[in-house]
């Protein structure tokens, strides 16, 4: 894992499925008050924070970290610019007069200015499960975060007695994104979020749970940022995670916007999912999908090796934390990781590569085949592809990849 450079782009718990009135990480109403000073167009595609696309992922404008105002082609779905008639100043405008934040109506930090990352603006309802804990601005499109990445948390725990989860990983950078689109590019703090692609690079060897006491500083570049008016359409972050100054992981993933009028047009006919309860399917053992407790299991018995079921538990605190018209898009990425792992075989699976690319929203009440293949690979690594289909068409595709545990000769 190479250096990150400026040009890189690249709670109370409810019944289980039960019913429910608004939708998965609503956007906040409410201004944080424990905060310090702080693909696309003019249109926007529909989505919602943690779901996948609704439509094909749009294609990627050049790369660049220079904040771009030139519109392109809207997007079939897209909202327009007049749902924000008056969106916020985009950070940076200014350089003496900081711009005011649209979700504490303070000015953003400027450098080694550090500011508090709340709940609200990373759409989490309790502390315990926010990652991010502050950010400083280094330019208009850098930034430094620190982070905690608990030795215990009730859904990213250890995955053995040596190791952190590595999707406490690509759960940190899904955070310190809509982090940044709201408090620093202008971001409504009624925006709903959708991530198109997530790919993380992880060292395991330094993803050591006796390290989880020190904090973890995290880089961050934002690039391909486009905008909707003075607001923010799109953009992608890339990062960078060290720990006791050893490299960890990087990352990237491209976040896309939309006001909740377009979200409405967009799922009108699905809106009322979030009334309607969920069957809980039986799960597999535990063990199988390398989790220790069997409600943290998102995948179903499917109906030949390889193959499973998705599992919704509406009613789980972590990964339903709040109410949702469809399956937010990490539930589909631990899904991945969960039949990477049974597919494999390998216990723990210690993902070094995760990457995955969603195509659109997984509905709720349909259900959703977890396809696994595992791919030759040499002795010391095993990548298993895996692919989510729903009423005849692509939801997701991932590929993991681990790294087989040493084989130890027994003595003579």
């Amino acid at each position: 894992m190479s250096a990150l450079t400026e040009d890189q782009t690249g709670r109370e718990g409810r019944p289980a499925n039960g019913s429910a009135t608004t939708v998965e990480n609503p956007p906040q109403t409410t201004a944080p008050r424990t905060i310090a000073p702080q693909r696309p167009t003019a249109e926007a595609p529909a989505a919602t924070a943690e779901g996948p696309a609704a439509t094909a992922q749009a294609p990627a404008p050049p790369a660049t970290d220079t904040v771009t105002e030139a519109p392109a082609a809207p997007h079939p779905d897209a909202g327009t610019a007049a749902e924000d008639p008056d969106p916020p100043a985009r950070a940076g405008d200014a350089h003496v007069h900081a711009p005011l934040s649209p979700v504490t109506a303070r000015p953003a930090p400027h450098s080694h200015t550090a500011a508090v990352v709340t709940r609200e603006l990373a759409h989490r309802t309790t502390e315990t499960d926010v990652f991010p804990t502050r950010w400083t601005r280094i330019s208009d499109t850098r930034f430094r975060f620190t982070a905690h990445w608990p030795a215990a948390h009730p859904f990213f725990g250890p995955v053995d007695d040596r190791h952190q989860d590595a999707m406490v990983v690509g759960e940190t950078l899904r955070q310190a994104s809509m982090v940044l689109a709201h408090a620093e590019f202008g971001a409504p703090a009624d925006t709903h979020f959708v991530m198109w692609d997530m790919t993380v690079h992880v060292d395991p060897t330094a993803l050591l749970l006796a390290d989880a006491a020190e904090p973890v500083e995290f880089d961050v570049v934002c690039s391909e940022v486009r905008r909707r008016g003075r607001g923010l359409h799109s953009m992608r972050t890339t990062m960078e995670f060290r720990r006791a100054g050893r490299l960890v992981a990087r990352g990237t993933g491209s976040t896309g916007c939309t006001s909740p009028r377009a979200y409405r047009r967009l799922r009108a006919d699905r809106l009322d999912a979030v009334d309607r309860p969920v069957p809980l399917l039986a799960g597999i053992a535990p063990h199988t999908a390398g989790r220790s407790r069997p409600e943290d299991v998102v995948l179903a018995p499917g109906d030949r090796p390889g193959v499973w079921n998705l599992r919704v538990d509406t009613g789980h605190p972590v990964l339903f934390s709040r109410p949702n018209d469809h399956v937010p898009g990490m539930v589909l990425f631990e899904a991945a990781r969960q039949a990477a792992t049974a597919a494999s075989g390998l216990h723990p699976f210690l993902p070094s590569r995760m990457t995955a690319d969603f195509t659109r929203y997984a509905e709720l009440h349909s259900a959703c085949r977890i396809e696994t293949q595992v791919l030759a690979g040499g002795p010391r690594e095993v990548t298993v592809k895996v692919s989510g289909r729903q009423d005849g068409e692509s939801v997701f595709t991932a590929t993991l990849t681990s790294a087989r545990p040493a084989r130890v000769r027994s003595l003579p």
